[in-house]
């Protein structure tokens, strides 16, 4: 795949490469986005710009994501499209269809497997940390997968430096793949834990980055300077309205206006921009529930942010912020 104008990198010290722009399933197809046809139209529109990255989770609307888009990256070349899913948050009240242990590994993969309607998954991801499981356990279990070819590579999600640090040193011990890919949250408004935690440890450990919230639910875009529109993502989920939303915020990403009208740029733009403009982040994912949302986030690609604009984000947006 070439798309016009789209970069692809490397995933840390691996040799597949994602498309700097993914485009992600959370909260939205299967979600705010139940129109097939909107799905498909999003979906076509991200694969013909050169997207080759798609970011699913099981727990996405309850396998729904997984569904949906899957219907529609079918009609895609399957080796022209690295595919994620993600395993650990409950998919029922059974005690044991949670958390990162050997059944529930090896349970829903198979699941997700036939809800996107492939062979395999190019990554899967632990969704958060599991307290509860041996690491070992874990770590043998997708070890397992990717022997078994359901899985090329596998990753964390949310994880922190030092749980990276120890999966690695546990994996290299015992001879076990390691995980290759750390998925994190990352934007103006949540910098400490990525730039001074994770970012250090991954790459030490060679591991690449894939991007979520880089609007940080779109409170970047300038959406909520006004207030919560109510068929918005905050107004329509109310823990990430809780989690993110506050009037200080709400007033520096006001005053970010400026700053992104000087460069030329929208604020999404910018936004997007400036997470993509550290070069060890590998993919940066996208959420979008209209073409419109795709086309003006895909025109970020063109922005290049100067030394000059550089200092004043950092200066409007200090790095503080939940991770």
């Amino acid at each position: 795949m070439t798309g016009k104008g789209m970069e692809y990198r490397s995933l840390g010290r691996c040799g597949t490469k994602v498309s700097v722009f993914g485009m992600g399933g959370w909260t939205t197809f299967g979600d705010s986005v139940t129109d097939p046809d909107t799905t498909r139209a999003i979906l076509c529109a991200a694969f013909d710009a050169g997207i080759n990255f798609f970011d699913i989770a099981d727990a996405y609307a309850g396998g729904e994501a997984e569904r949906t888009m899957g219907d529609v990256l079918n009609e895609f070349p399957r080796n022209e499209l690295v595919i994620s899913s993600k395993v650990y948050f409950p998919m029922s009240d059974d005690v044991n269809d949670k958390g990162l242990s050997r059944k529930h590994i090896m349970e829903s993969i198979e699941k997700s497997l036939r809800r996107i309607g492939t062979d395999y998954v190019d990554i899967y991801f632990c969704h958060k940390f599991d307290e509860d499981t041996p690491l070992e356990e874990s770590a043998r279990a997708m070890d397992d997968l990717v022997h078994q070819g359901k899985v090329l590579y596998w990753g964390t999600s949310k994880w922190t430096g030092t749980q990276l640090r120890d999966v690695h040193e546990l994996c290299g011990r015992q001879g076990l793949y390691c995980p290759q890919v750390e998925q994190p949250q990352y934007n103006l408004l949540a910098r400490a834990k990525f730039e001074g935690d994770v970012l250090p440890a991954t790459t030490e450990l060679g591991m690449g980055l894939t991007i979520w919230s880089p609007l940080m639910s779109g409170l970047l875009t300038g959406k909520y300077d006004e207030g919560v529109p109510g068929e918005s993502r905050l107004g329509r989920v109310g823990w990430i309205r809780e989690w993110i939303y506050s009037e200080e915020r709400i007033e520096r990403v006001r005053r970010f206006k400026s700053v992104a009208e000087e460069s030329g740029y929208s604020r999404t733009q910018l936004a997007l921009a400036w997470v993509a403009a550290e070069s060890r982040v590998s993919s940066v994912i996208l959420g979008c529930t209209r073409i419109e949302q795709l086309e003006e986030n895909l025109a970020a690609l063109s922005v290049k942010v100067t030394e000059k604009t550089k200092t004043a984000l950092d200066e409007l947006f200090p790095a503080e912020g939940s991770g």
